[in-house]
């Protein structure tokens, strides 16, 4: 499975974006769609976009409507945890989702302390895979993601 963030992943930000421009979702390249198709994945929105990556984001790049995932409360004790471990607020629901199964983490806000609370906590494999926030989803991305997709 793959859970795929939309702000700076398929849609990129930040110096060198137009920020201004009227449609930023002009800034999607039509051509990920079919890349990300062609990943022999389950495909799932790991967004804050929630159903509205289905109803802007997915027709734009030729997908079909994904899975959401739905972002629970935290408690003040995982949100502790997650000050202490330097925890994306996502990471501890992608794992609960993925339940045991291997995953692919496509987002530009990961960082080595989620790929530490992942690796001590969910028994499958899974990459982690941070992507620039200005460039966005891009081919070398697709050549990581694939390999590790070929398995051990």
């Amino acid at each position: 499975m793959l859970f795929l963030d939309v702000d700076g992943t398929l849609l990129p930000f930040g110096p060198g974006c137009e920020q201004r421009e009227p449609d930023p979702l002009q800034r999607l390249d039509s051509r990920l769609g079919a890349r990300l198709s062609s990943l022999p994945v389950e495909l799932v929105w790991a967004t804050t976009w929630e159903n509205e990556a289905n109803t802007e984001i997915a027709a734009r790049l030729g997908l079909p409507p994904l899975p959401v995932v739905r972002w629970p409360e935290r408690s003040p004790a995982e949100e502790r945890e997650d000050q202490w471990f330097g925890t994306h607020w996502k990471t501890r629901a992608l794992v609960a989702w993925a339940n045991g199964r291997p995953f692919v983490w496509v987002d530009d806000e990961i960082t080595d302390g989620d790929r530490e609370w992942v690796l001590a906590r969910h028994p499958g494999r899974a990459l982690l895979y941070r992507v620039e926030p200005g460039r966005g989803l891009a081919e070398g991305d697709f050549a990581v993601i694939g390999e590790w997709l070929k398995g051990p």
